[in-house]
């Protein structure tokens, strides 16, 4: 863990996320924390890289957050 102000924030919004995205049966592989948020000392905390996925993961994703099985 960095000493930034707002890691715990970053880290348990990040593991928030990849749990919920699993109760769906999702996982974006490179889901992460924005390592360039980390580069500046901003009063906020590091951005979440939602990374990349293939287009069924897209698709699961966007059934997920509509509410369809």
């Amino acid at each position: 863990m960095s000493d930034h102000p707002h890691d715990h924030e970053a880290t348990q919004a990040l593991d928030n996320l990849r749990a919920a995205l699993a109760g769906h049966g999702i996982v974006l592989p490179s889901l992460d924390l924005h390592l360039l948020s980390y580069a500046g000392r901003y009063d906020s905390a590091p951005l979440i890289a939602l990374g990349n996925c293939n287009p069924a993961t897209a698709q699961r994703l966007a059934e997920a957050l509509a509410g369809t099985p």
